[in-house]
């Protein structure tokens, strides 16, 4: 069993058995067929997985990794929120009328700011902080600006990241809001773990930890089933995950830059609804 599959496991099994249910509370999320989508969470959920030893990537069904690095490097590279660029239909639901996700995400990471050093967006911030003073304790992104809140399709989920150096490891945290245990919690572990490889790399750091701290950890109520299957699932160990060495800029990596091998998995779930 890999690291990835033993914590989410582990983690519906304490929303399912000891989390809050939120039946009759007045909520925004809705259905497609315009009824409440309610909840079981747990606040507060803290991971720790160790990139050094294995790649985090869940066993107990296939994880589609492709198209999850395909929108981390659409948000972070691209520093995009034109739904077009990425290539996919992951965020058509929340296409506003100009084909953007309005200020969001990449927008944010592409807004410039003025530092003693000169100005820098925010992901070249923390290259150049990587490089240049990697003991810093101010390595830090937020995509959760108040002042453009609304003008986002979809308030930011994972909003801040964290890095922190020790001894030659690029380590960091990812604070997320709110997640959606089924269709959200693996695909986020497996894009901010590449993203701190991809960024350790560039560096000529080594892959330390990822830290996920998720607020509000929660599964839909028409989730409950599906999540009872998975987690009784065989899992299988953990594939290798590569990224080509000879990368060394991180606007240089490609989706063609990674290569997962062995990857043993289960069998892939039924189509299952998502909240709005």
């Amino acid at each position: 069993m890999s690291s990835a599959d033993r914590i989410f496991i582990d983690n519906c099994n304490l929303i399912l058995s000891s989390g809050e249910s939120n039946v009759g509370e007045t909520i925004r999320p809705r259905w497609q067929d315009g009824s409440p989508a309610y909840t079981i969470k747990k606040f507060g959920l803290i991971n720790r997985y160790d990139l050094s030893s294995e790649f985090p990537l869940l066993t107990l069904r296939p994880i589609n990794w492709r198209a999850a690095l395909k929108e981390i490097l659409w948000i972070w590279q691209k520093k995009s929120n034109v739904i077009v660029e990425l290539g996919s239909k992951i965020w058509d639901q929340w296409q506003m009328a100009d084909g953007t996700i309005g200020k969001a995400y990449g927008y944010q990471l592409a807004q410039k700011h003025i530092y003693p050093e000169g100005e820098f967006d925010q992901v070249d911030r923390i290259l150049w902080e990587l490089r240049n003073t990697p003991a810093s304790r101010r390595m830090l992104t937020s995509l959760y600006n108040f002042s453009d809140l609304q003008d986002m399709a979809l308030y930011p989920c994972a909003w801040s990241m964290t890095f922190n150096v020790e001894n030659g490891r690029l380590n960091a945290i990812l604070n997320q809001r709110s997640q959606d245990m089924l269709a959200a919690n693996n695909w986020n572990v497996v894009q901010y773990s590449a993203l701190l490889m991809m960024f350790a790399q560039v560096s000529d750091l080594q892959p330390g930890e990822f830290i996920h701290v998720i607020a509000d950890a929660h599964i839909y109520d028409r989730h409950i089933e599906t999540i009872e299957d998975l987690i009784s699932r065989q899992a299988f160990p953990a594939p290798t995950f590569r990224i080509d060495p000879d990368v060394k800029d991180f606007y240089d990596f490609t989706i063609d830059s990674f290569e997962v091998e062995n990857y043993q998995h289960g069998e892939k779930i039924g189509a299952f609804p998502v909240a709005e």
